[in-house]
This record gives structure tokens, sequence and C-alpha cells, in this order.
């Protein structure tokens, strides 16, 4: 199979990972509406064909809250990355590392804060969930900066979860191995269940061993169950902000009223994010908002924007309305599923190889120069 989208990996990976996993990944909430609402309105953005023009030399870097990168795509915090392919989350952080891109690691995730760390010498960025238990959140902060983390991700709109009917017809909700429906996706991928199984990361490792009361999956799927604090307030902003003394990521906003509230909370950064359409359909996709929130905050904070990016024309648009920094989660966690590693690397070469050909067709060297004159008026 010749690879040369997104979609291409899209459909690879949907033929090598068990059902229930692909599901996870590939799936908003309820009609999802705004999951697919958040690929679909980049392609009414045009962007502005400019000829006659030094095309030499290009450069597609920016830096993200003081990180350089190759180019300002990072990789979104996913949960059960390692269970799109084994070790998920050490594959995609090599993978990132390698292309000069940051990875951040998901509270969520099936590799733990300590194992990305330990396979990788690049800093990596931290996403943290608000949990009930106080003391499981500050130990959990205390090993991202063990770890050397340079950033923390703060992600705001889960604290109540947002059904997904797919995970809920795959019986995801439970140990997969507890039923025959889960026994049997898994059976029908041996290569994926070989590798799973040569593996000893199959578990929420930042949580297994950690966490009081937690010492097996049963345990653990109970305790995660409870432990997302709907309470959750510019408070604990604050809080997280003076334990953690590092960068701060707000991930999350998605009005122009709460990106002011993350301005004078102190944060560094914030994420224009619907949370992938997986938490509040019917919401709005996050390329919509991205202007009129960076029109109201974009010089008191850096604005960065994820959700529905598929191509590097996506990330092109994105930095025109002002955006200093995109994430991509399902086009990654595709790669992964279909090709491990490798196939982390094929979707950055695919993004990457498309935003600097289109930045060159729009008349621009470098991607610090792309803004809202490479756009065609009346179509953001």
């Amino acid at each position: 199979m010749t690879i040369c989208t997104i979609e291409d990996l899209r459909k690879l990976a949907e033929k090598r990972v068990p059902r229930m996993f692909y599901d996870y990944a590939d799936s908003g909430s309820w009609t999802e509406s705004t999951y697919r609402a958040n690929e679909l309105d980049y392609q009414s953005i045009k962007l502005r064909q400019r000829v006659a023009v030094d095309m030499t030399n290009r450069s597609t870097a920016l830096p993200m809250v003081g990180t350089d990168t190759f180019m300002p795509v990072a990789l979104a915090p996913t949960g059960l990355t390692g269970m799109q392919h084994a070790d998920g989350e050490i594959h995609a952080a090599k993978a990132a590392e390698k292309f000069g891109v940051p990875f951040s690691l998901s509270t969520m995730s099936i590799c733990s804060i300590e194992d990305i760390a330990e396979h990788t010498s690049a800093p990596f960025w931290f996403q943290l969930y608000v949990m009930k238990d106080k003391r499981f959140l500050e130990n959990l902060i205390e090993r991202a900066k063990v770890a050397n983390c340079s950033a923390l991700i703060l992600t705001l709109d889960l604290q109540i979860l947002g059904q997904r009917h797919k995970d809920v017809r795959n019986g995801l909700s439970t140990a997969p191995y507890k039923s025959i429906k889960g026994l049997t996706q898994i059976a029908m991928k041996p290569m994926w269940a070989m590798k799973m199984l040569a593996t000893k990361r199959r578990g929420f490792r930042n949580i297994l061993g950690h966490a009081e009361g937690v010492s097996n999956l049963d345990s653990l799927f109970s305790w995660t169950a409870e432990q997302f604090d709907p309470q959750l307030s510019w408070q604990d902003v604050e809080w997280i902000k003076k334990k953690w003394g590092g960068k701060l990521i707000l991930k999350g906003i998605l009005d122009v009223e709460d990106a002011k509230l993350a301005v004078a909370s102190g944060a560094d950064a914030i994420i224009v994010s619907n949370h992938g359409g997986r938490q509040l359909d019917g919401a709005p996709s996050s390329i919509s908002q991205l202007k009129a929130i960076v029109d109201a905050v974009g010089d008191l904070i850096e604005v960065h924007v994820d959700g529905g990016i598929r191509s590097g024309q996506d990330v092109l648009k994105a930095i025109a309305l002002g955006a200093k920094g995109t994430y991509i989660g399902r086009p990654f966690l595709y790669g992964l599923g279909a090709m491990g590693e490798k196939g982390v690397t094929k979707a950055l070469e695919i993004i990457h190889k498309e935003l600097d050909i289109s930045m060159a067709l729009c008349g621009e060297r470098e991607l610090k120069n792309i803004n809202r004159k490479n756009l065609l008026p009346g179509s953001f």
C-alpha cells in the first residue's frame, strides 16, 4: 500500500488494531457532530496563492512555549496510546524526538512518565488531569519534575466524561480481557496481540502502584471511574501552577471569556480545544473559535490549537489565523497503529511535506511570516 495521506494511515490502522482500541481513538461523543466539524471546518478556509517569488531556503520552524521545533506540531496527549501498539507512547516519543517536534504524555497513558524519560533524551511535556486524590496529584507533578518535563499541560474540559457510544458498545468501560467481545477482538489481530504479550506495559503505569489502593487492573478501573474531579476551578489552576513552577499550558479553552480567565491565571499558553469532539457534542469546532480568541488574548498569551488537523495545509491555516502551535492526536495514533514508530514518523513527514510546499506556494519562505494576509478574505 502506497501511503500518501493521513487517511491512508487511518485505513491501515483500522485493519491492524483491535476494534475497541481503534474506535477509542477514532470516535467522538454522542452524535459526533463536533468531531466531524473539527475536520470539515478547515476546508472552508482558503489559501491565497502567490507566484514568481523566491521559494528557496524555506523554514517551517516556530517555537512553542520556548521549545524549538522543526515545525510547530506537537504530538497531543492521548489516553491509551500504548493500546494502539505495544509500548506506543515510547515509540511516539522517540519518533517526535528524532523529527524535532514536542511530545506530550497523557496522565492516562499506558507507558509511564519514567518509561518515556528512560527511552528519550529530549525534554517532553506532561498532561495532567485534576483528580480528587490531591496526594496522588502532587506526586504526579513531582514525578514530572524529576523526569525533566519542560511543560505541564493542564486539561480543563474533562471533569465529567462525555459519552462515546462506541466505547459503551465495545465494553471499554471495563477490562477488555474480562469480556468475550474484548477477547474476540484481540484474537482477530494476532500480530497486535503478540507484540502486546511481549511487553510488560499493559496498564495505566502512571497510576498503577502510585495511587493508594490501586495495585491491579480491577482496582485501577474502579479508581479511575471515581477520580475525575467535577469541582475543578480556577483556584485549582492557581494551586497547580504554584506546585509545578514551570511552563503551564491550559488545554480545553473554547470561549473568549475562558481565554481571558486563562490569561489572568498566569498560564504561559492555552490550547483552543474541544477535546477532539469527545466531550461536548454540539460545541463549535476548534478552528472556528481560534480567530476570536487570538484577537482577544493573542498579545497576552501564546495561543495553540488542536482538533481536526489532518494535513500540513490545516497547520498552515491555523498558523495564518494566529496560532503559535498546533497539536495532532488521531493522525499520529493512526500512524502508530499502522506501523509503530515508523508510522508516527510517516504521519509527521506527510504533514511537514504538505506544510512546506503549501507555504511556498503561498509565497512565503518562513512559517513565522505566515498570517491572515495568506488567506483569502471572507473564507475565515
